[in-house]
């Protein structure tokens, strides 16, 4: 049986793992290879790790060590050595975009109190939560959340979004917001397969609808 929280009785599912929060146990530490062992590691340290450390993705990936091994170094370009990363505002709303348009409430919850915190107003969060018009905003943030919707509903970007995209970014920007959102993206899939669910004394964030 799944644990019960302590705020009202919010309960996992069945089929997941109390210790991890995912359909799976946790890796463990003696079954890696030493450059996995590292990854662990960094993870699992509450000073350097990741916003969720292991219980997360890269708790889940960790069960194929190469695939997070060789993951890293792209999530590390992306997040904090790229252009766009270091527009810390840019970065974490494509990140809420891509995460409400995949409906992943895990990466939603992770990401919402880091995009407060990058000065992301709650005004514009509140957009993206609730799939509100984006008229009237200035144009990074209209161009950021009209791109990640033509995308992932649509699927397809009408040549204005593109152009406006272009003129607002330049072209290596914007391949590198573009795999952002690609790896956030990639990031939700196997959230959703793995089932990962926000903590038990956590508050999911995303409304379901």
């Amino acid at each position: 049986m799944a644990p019960s929280s302590a705020d009202g009785g919010r309960r996992w599912p069945e089929d997941v793992n109390p210790q991890s929060g995912f359909r799976v146990a946790l890796p463990r530490r003696e079954d890696l290879d030493d450059e996995a062992r590292q990854l662990y590691d960094r993870m699992n340290d509450p000073k350097g790790g990741t916003i969720v450390g292991l219980r997360g993705p890269g708790g889940i990936r960790l069960h194929s060590s190469k695939a997070a091994v060789l993951s890293q170094p792209l999530n590390r370009y992306l997040r904090f050595d790229s252009a766009i990363g270091k527009r810390t505002r840019v970065r974490e709303l494509a990140i809420l975009v891509t995460a409400r348009e995949c409906d992943s409430q895990f990466e939603w919850s992770a990401h919402e109190p880091e995009a407060l915190h990058e000065g992301v107003p709650q005004s514009l969060i509140d957009i993206v939560k609730y799939r509100k018009p984006t008229d009237g905003l200035a144009e990074p943030d209209k161009i950021i959340i009209d791109l990640g919707r033509e995308i992932f509903v649509q699927r397809h970007v009408a040549p204005q979004t593109f152009a406006r995209a272009l003129q607002q970014f330049g072209a290596h920007d914007l391949v590198d917001l573009v795999t952002l959102m690609g790896n956030y993206a990639a990031t939700a899939a196997l959230l959703c397969a793995f089932g990962m669910e926000v903590a038990l004394d956590k508050t999911p964030l995303l409304p379901r609808d």
